[in-house]
This record gives C-alpha cells, sequence and structure tokens, in this order.
C-alpha cells in the first residue's frame, strides 16, 4: 500500500494520539454543532496553536453528517495559472493512524486531465494539518485530497471531481482549507499601518468582506476578492466548495467563528481565521 508521509514538524500539530486528542477536546470545550445536515465547510490551516480550534469545530460540524462516502478535502496555496495538484496515494499518515485515500478516483483526475499528481515530496500545510481532524471525525471515510487553483479552475475542478463522484453514485462532504488576511511586515501588506486600527481593519473590512462573499455562497465574489483584496492565501478552496455546495442545493453558508493570531498573541503580523460551514 502506498503511504503519504507527515511532513510537518510537531510545532504544526501533535506527534501522538493521544496529544491530538487532548487538544482537540480542548478546542470542543463547550462548543454545540448546530443542526445539520452538513455538506461543506471552509477550515483554516495554520498550526494548531492557532486556528486548530476553527477547524476543530467545522470538522466536528460536518461530522454530524456521518455516511457519507467520501471526505474532500481541497487545498490551497495554489495560484491561479496552476493545475489542480491531486494526492494519489492510498493513505496518509496521520497520528490516529492512517488515513485512508481513494486512490482510484484520484488517478481519474489525473488520467481525465482535470489535475496532475502532487510529487511525493511536496510539502503543504493546507491538507496535512486538517487530516488529524479528519481522522478523528471520519476515521474510516476514504479522503479526496485536492489543491484547488485561485482562478477559474476552482470551478471546474469542483464540477470534474463531482461528476466522477455522481458517476460513481458516492456521496461527499467537502473541506476547503483556507487562511484569511496576512497581514504586517511578515507578509508585506500593511495598508492601514500597525496598531489597533489595522486590527479594526482586517476584523470589520478586509476579511468581513470574503467571508460575506463566501456566506452568500458567492464563488466569483471570492475569487474577484481575493484578487482585489488580498483577503485569502487560498480564494480556490472556498471557491471550489461553494460550487460543491451549490450543486447539491445548498444556499447560504452559517459563520461559526471568526478570529485572529493577534486575538492570541498581539502582533504586528497577523492572520485572520474563519469557520464556515454549508
Amino acid at each position: 500500500m502506498s503511504v503519504r508521509k507527515r511532513i510537518l514538524p510537531r510545532g504544526w500539530y501533535p506527534g501522538s494520539a493521544d496529544e491530538c486528542a487532548g487538544e482537540i477536546e480542548g478546542f470542543l470545550a463547550g462548543f454545540t454543532p448546530p443542526p445539520g445536515p452538513w455538506l461543506g465547510g471552509v477550515a483554516p490551516h495554520a498550526g494548531w496553536f492557532f486556528s486548530g480550534k476553527a477547524a476543530a469545530r467545522v470538522v466536528r460540524t460536518l461530522s454530524e453528517s456521518q455516511g457519507m462516502d467520501r471526505v474532500v478535502v481541497y487545498g490551497g496555496h495554489l495560484p491561479g495559472g496552476r493545475s489542480p495538484l491531486v494526492y494519489v496515494e492510498e493513505s496518509w499518515e496521520t497520528p490516529f493512524g492512517p488515513q485512508p485515500m481513494d486512490a482510484s478516483l484520484s488517478g481519474e483526475l489525473v488520467s481525465s486531465g482535470a489535475a496532475t499528481s502532487a510529487p511525493k515530496g511536496f510539502s503543504d500545510n493546507t491538507v496535512e494539518v486538517l487530516l488529524p481532524f479528519v481522522k478523528r471525525f471520519f476515521p474510516d471515510t476514504p479522503i479526496i485530497a485536492v489543491h484547488s487553483p485561485s482562478s477559474q479552475g476552482a470551478l471546474h475542478l469542483s464540477a470534474a471531481l463531482d461528476d466522477l463522484l455522481e458517476a460513481r453514485k458516492l456521496t461527499a462532504v467537502y473541506m476547503g482549507s483556507a487562511d484569511l488576511t496576512h497581514y504586517g511586515p511578515n507578509y508585506g501588506f500593511s495598508p492601514k499601518g500597525t496598531g489597533s486600527q489595522a486590527v479594526k481593519w482586517v476584523k470589520e473590512e478586509n476579511d468581513r468582506s470574503i467571508v460575506d462573499k463566501a456566506l452568500a455562497m458567492d464563488s466569483q465574489g471570492v475569487l474577484n476578492d481575493a484578487n482585489q483584496r488580498h483577503n485569502t492565501c487560498s480564494a480556490g478552496p472556498i471557491a471550489s466548495v461553494i460550487a460543491s455546495a451549490a450543486r447539491h442545493k445548498v444556499e447560504k453558508g452559517l459563520l461559526l467563528d471568526y478570529y485572529t493570531s493577534f486575538d492570541i498573541i498581539p502582533n504586528s503580523s497577523f492572520v485572520g481565521y474563519a469557520a464556515i460551514v454549508y
């Protein structure tokens, strides 16, 4: 069996099942998932110390829709001009044990020309950091993990993947991996200077703009907003999840949580995190 090994070091998420379980319990303390059923969500992908609470609550909420045949994880950090990258291994190593993958369907994405295979040494946090949550709440459900470009290609990818699922009569729940505004000198983006006014602008204007479009399921608006406002590193996954959810007659999203890394450790450079479900 082909297995994709863990690449991210322990600072991104814990190394053992017990440590992961303890942190997940903490993230979910006092949280009650809203009634579903839920078909999709957007979760952030920073290290668990910063964005773990939001990510855990998205995956936990989606797990209310048990019985789905597949979990689709749309990864990010892919520029608009790139072809989608899909992982074609049979499983992925996590602290909770190997997460099964649908290597057959992923291979069909490659053979159809809808995506290219992710190289074995390819390293990116946007999928891997979410997988322990997926394994915890969807332990036996095979995943399809594919990086979605920040362009119209995100919508084409969603359509191609959904067509393959429908042809096989498979149901799925969809997750899009995306952080929001990367603000401050560390990211070369400080249009409002520093301090409280910068934080206020990110929260109430820049991030709010793309969150509102995501909640309204405006996939094209999300892509345009990201290009104009630089308010997400991964517009493609958001657009792909919206397109997949819309195809299943979902009409709006629900914001579970929103905060920034500034709320955890104040700094002149910070990132926004939103937890959205559909």
